[in-house]
């Protein structure tokens, strides 16, 4: 079952087409990310799953219902402007938030505290939300998207401006919320947390599908004869073996890359012969080098 289907939207803004000609399928009870540089139109399709803007052609369809007002009440959306009550008290914005979203005191009583706690915020329950930090409001926008529990979750750039710790404590409560089934569709630019949580991927560039797919099978269209290989003693002699294009010592490891057609069992055969391989393994291309690649530098 898809929890979202877009078919063959496009959306244009005067001569600008944000998006063009998409379609794409979001497997329910998977984290899905929609990656791309600035200006890709990663935020434009967010906003018209959530039908903020309607295509100009094609049709979006979000819990199998063609009008999202069929399920908005089991979506939480963040968009990317986070918009809080600044002059409210946290606990005060969670419960107005909660309530517009059916939650009943008793309900809020028992959630608010528990998702104060898991973003670190259960001291500042009664602060102004313009008392906190950046990353702290961030954190307290989340809170408020999750609140009662919605089937699926659509975030636009979630980990934008987080801290490091803060981008950890996000990342285990969005795998927690996979486990639990719920769905997460997010947008961002920081692709080692797209490749550490993602089960699929939509690379978007200039409103046009660049590739989509499982982080592995799109990692699997990218393989390298390049190797890790960390050996016992002075591995100088790496660079001088025939098969070997390039060869260089990284925190004790030399990364390899063979010549053209050259065999990964010829190099394993010359190294034994003069040392003791302690590991070796395959080098795959990361999120980040693969969106490097289709995408270019200009566009990073």
């Amino acid at each position: 079952m898809n929890s979202v289907t877009i078919d063959n939207v496009t959306k244009r803004f005067g001569t600008l087409c944000a998006v063009n000609a998409l379609s794409s399928e979001i497997p329910a009870g998977t984290i899905f990310g929609f990656l791309g540089p600035n200006g890709a139109g990663k935020t434009t399709l967010l906003r018209m799953i959530m039908n903020i803007f309607s295509p100009d052609s094609g049709e979006i369809r979000v819990l199998g219902e063609n009008s999202l007002r069929c399920a908005k009440d089991k979506i939480g959306y963040m968009p990317e402007e986070r918009g809080l009550y600044r002059k409210m008290s946290v606990r005060d914005v969670l419960y107005f938030l909660g309530g517009i979203r059916g939650m009943n005191k008793k309900a809020l009583a028992s959630a608010v505290p528990e998702w104060l706690a898991r973003v670190g915020l259960q001291d500042k329950v009664n602060k102004k939300v313009e008392e906190l930090s950046r990353g702290m409001q961030q954190n307290l926008q989340f809170v408020a998207t999750v609140l009662n529990n919605p089937e699926v979750l659509i975030l636009d750039e979630p980990f934008s401006g987080l801290d490091p710790v803060n981008m950890e404590t996000l990342k285990d409560i969005l795998l927690d919320c996979r486990t639990r089934g719920v769905t997460i569709i997010f947008s961002t630019h920081i692709m080692e947390k797209a490749e550490q949580i993602c089960d699929r991927i939509l690379l978007i560039n200039k409103g046009r599908k660049v590739i989509e797919g499982t982080l592995d099978g799109v990692k699997a269209g990218f393989r390298l004869e390049k190797y890790s290989l960390e050996v016992e003693g002075d591995g100088a002699f790496i660079t001088t073996l025939p098969m070997v294009q390039e060869a260089v010592l990284s925190d004790g490891k030399w990364d390899v890359a063979l010549q053209t057609a050259a065999d990964s069992r010829d190099l394993l055969r010359a190294v034994l012969e003069k040392t003791r391989i302690l590991s070796f393994n395959r080098k795959d291309l990361s999120l980040h080098e693969i969106f490097i690649k289709l995408v270019g530098k200009k566009d990073e």
